[in-house]
């Protein structure tokens, strides 16, 4: 179970990173329409639809790596105070009743809008140009089956800490500010102390 967790893991974790490139090519497109429309007063047709096709694929790519690294909002004022056991039994219940069948019909829906934006080769109608817009259409089914893998191995963590009365450690890739300040701050006081 641990290995199917680390591996679904490091493919969230991949996938997030990867397509997390889209953000240079973001700005780079955005800044290239800026120059284009304020400095030679000729605007690109296509700036628009890129801009919100790459903000939109970002969003939906790294929704299973911000869940497999504990990332998401949770309203955790109660839910702090408890054992692991009693998070983890919590946890397991609200992904059986509200996370896989929201995520369920985000694959369903998805593949059947996205195959059907493919099968007519959709484009924007907000471009003179046309740019196609299928592509992102099909990334919600694909976003959908990622969400769909972390989530299980979501489960599966659960399972453990149920049984170990301890979580899985995420990895260390990504610290919460607040927690980060404690370890710098608690690591400066115990270099004072010595």
């Amino acid at each position: 179970m641990i290995k199917f967790i680390r591996t679904v893991d490091y493919l969230s974790e991949t996938i997030g990173k990867t397509f997390g490139w889209t953000v240079l090519v973001l700005t780079a497109s955005t800044c290239y329409e800026v120059f284009r429309r304020y400095v030679m007063n000729d605007p690109t047709d296509w700036a628009f639809d890129m801009s919100y096709m790459l903000y939109g694929t970002l969003f939906l790519m790294s929704g299973a790596y911000t869940l497999s690294k504990g990332g998401h909002v949770r309203g955790d004022f109660m839910y702090r105070k408890w054992q692991p056991r009693t998070q983890a039994k919590v946890d397991f219940a609200l992904y059986l009743l509200f996370f896989f069948p929201g995520v369920l019909a985000l694959v369903f829906s998805g593949f059947f809008y996205g195959a059907d934006a493919m099968r007519i080769q959709e484009v924007s109608v907000n471009s003179p140009v046309g740019v196609p817009v299928w592509p992102l259409k099909m990334i919600i089914f694909v976003a959908g089956i990622t969400l769909v893998l972390q989530g299980l191995a979501e489960l599966c963590r659960c399972i453990l800490c149920i049984q170990n009365n301890e979580w899985l450690d995420r990895g260390d890739d990504v610290v919460e500010l607040e927690t980060a300040l404690q370890q710098q701050f608690g690591k400066s006081e115990e270099g004072h102390k010595a």
